[in-house]
C-alpha cells in the first residue's frame, strides 16, 4: 500500500488494528500444527468463527435448523395448509 498518498489524502490507516483481527480470526485458527485446509473448508471455518466472535451463534444456529428442516422436508409446509379430508371420520 501506498500509506504516505493515502495519509496525504486523508484516509485513516489502521494496519495494526486490522492484522490484529486477521491474527485472531485466520491465523490463530488456520495456522495450527498438522492442518491442512482445502480452500473451501477454510472459508467455512472463517465463516463460523466470525459468527462466534460476533456472538450471533444462537440466531445462526436457528437459522440453520430452519434451513436444513426446509432442505430436508420441503412438503411439511403443504401439510400445514391442507385440512385433512378424515378428520371428523373416527
Amino acid at each position: 500500500m501506498r500509506y504516505h498518498e493515502y495519509l496525504v489524502a486523508g484516509y485513516p490507516i489502521a494496519s495494526g488494528v486490522i492484522e490484529g483481527a486477521c491474527r485472531q480470526v485466520v491465523k490463530d485458527r488456520l495456522e495450527r500444527t498438522g492442518t491442512h485446509w482445502t480452500i473451501d473448508g477454510a472459508q467455512a471455518m472463517l465463516k463460523l468463527r466470525c459468527v462466534a466472535i460476533n456472538d450471533q451463534w444462537d440466531e445462526f444456529t436457528e437459522f440453520r435448523i430452519q434451513r436444513e428442516t426446509q432442505r430436508l422436508y420441503p412438503h411439511t409446509t403443504l401439510y400445514a395448509i391442507e385440512e385433512w379430508p378424515m378428520k371428523g371420520a373416527a
